[in-house]
């Protein structure tokens, strides 16, 4: 009923013109131009009988005058006329009538639209409420596996990894046909454990992969416990086919290659996709400077990093240690960190050379390093000369 007053009051104000019309119409322009040009006309004629102006000049300007008045007051009149005023009626009428309802139809009405201003975002508390709310009801249901699968994957995603590893046992069955809830079991496992995968975890990977070989977090997990193990050629075979799987400039493409190089360096393997060595490759000297050659220790490593220009993600890094200096380096598709990025293909590349204590892929405080120098892919005899130390 409020709605229907609005709507009313708002067609009387809109339609009032229409309605109540107005007696005395308004001046119209040629009407107005008319007064103008014959009150000018009256001032010139004062100006010849006052001797302001002489015959020739009053006859010019008066002759001007009338012309410029025929020409204004010949125009249309812009005065507002109303055509019809019943048509005009009705077409506003359904206009506002049509507009109102579309609004009411995708706005809703006042008590829905108060009441979604008040809705309040979804908390962290709130969320925990829900779960805590699901497990109550879990608890009355012990053989709804499905459920307890759900519960347990909403505690996995809270971080609640004891409560998660608890439902997961107790879905049962119902977990054993799923790849990826065998995947995340193992997963919890594994947490729970310290990173360790020997035992249920491991067999869990296993019972993934044979349902999908393809799954991401089983290929994950199954390299990891490999490396964990330091079985790092069977941590390299399911990083290979993870990567292959992930889209090529992503970060985390970036990341299981960074991983494969670590796997491969640690295992003292080459890239298996690189049957034959491209010959396009950067080669040459690295020399260090005096001051710093003191502070060499034995057991130090030498990082030789290829990067695109303007990227962070190598193409290739050579890792080795440190003997006697200058040391000659050679970066080639051997060294690829990833297969489909390969050295070969780039025109140039950014190169510079880091010696570290501990030889991990991130830089670290200490580490001795040479400025980065852009070289032409092909270059023989490039030199690099490490004058800095990391801050």
């Amino acid at each position: 009923m409020p709605a229907l007053l609005l709507l009313i009051l708002v067609l009387v104000l809109l339609l009032r013109p229409f309605l109540f019309p107005l007696q005395e119409l308004a001046t119209s322009r040629r009407q107005m131009n008319a007064a103008i040009y014959r009150e000018e006309l009256d001032k010139l004629e004062e100006d010849r009988l006052s001797g302001a102006v002489d015959a020739a000049s009053y006859e010019q300007a008066h002759a001007e005058m009338r012309q410029r008045l025929f020409q204004d007051t010949n125009e249309a009149d812009d005065l507002a006329v109303l055509g019809s005023p019943k048509k005009t009626i009705v077409g506003i009428c359904i206009f506002v009538v049509a507009l109102s309802a579309c609004l009411y139809f995708f706005l809703g009405d006042a008590s829905r639209i108060t009441q979604k201003g008040v809705e309040k975002p979804v908390t962290q508390e709130s969320v925990e409420k829900m779960v805590a709310e699901f497990a109550a009801k879990m608890e009355k249901e012990p053989g709804n596996l499905k459920g307890w699968a759900m519960l347990a994957r909403s505690y996995r995603i809270l971080g609640r990894n004891t409560e998660a590893e608890q439902a997961y046992a107790r879905a049962g069955s119902f977990v054993d046909s799923d790849p990826q809830l065998l995947a995340d079991y193992a997963d919890v496992l594994a947490a729970n454990a310290s990173g360790n995968f020997a035992g249920k975890p491991q067999q869990l990977i296993n019972k993934a992969l044979a349902l999908d070989p393809n799954n991401l977090l089983a290929l994950w997990l199954s390299g990891a416990a490999a490396f964990n193990v330091q079985n790092y050629k069977a941590a390299v075979q399911s990083w290979d086919k993870l990567a292959k799987q992930l889209p090529v400039d992503s970060d985390e493409a970036r990341a299981i290659s960074a991983s494969i190089a670590e796997a491969r360096s640690k295992g003292g393997l080459s890239p298996a996709s690189a049957p034959a060595l491209s010959s396009q490759v950067v080669s040459g000297l690295v020399e260090i400077t005096p001051q710093l050659k003191e502070r060499i220790k034995s057991g130090d490593i030498l990082m030789v990093i290829a990067r695109k220009p303007g990227e962070r993600m190598p193409v290739a890094v050579l890792k080795t240690a440190v003997t006697t200096f200058p040391m000659s380096f050679v970066l080639n598709d051997a060294l690829a960190m990833n297969p489909n990025a390969l050295i070969s293909q780039l025109p140039q590349v950014s190169v510079e050379v880091r010696i570290s204590k501990t030889g991990m892929a991130a830089p670290e405080s200490g580490d001795l390093i040479s400025a980065p120098q852009t070289i032409k892919v092909g270059t023989k005899d490039a030199r690099l000369v490490i004058d800095q130390a990391r801050p």
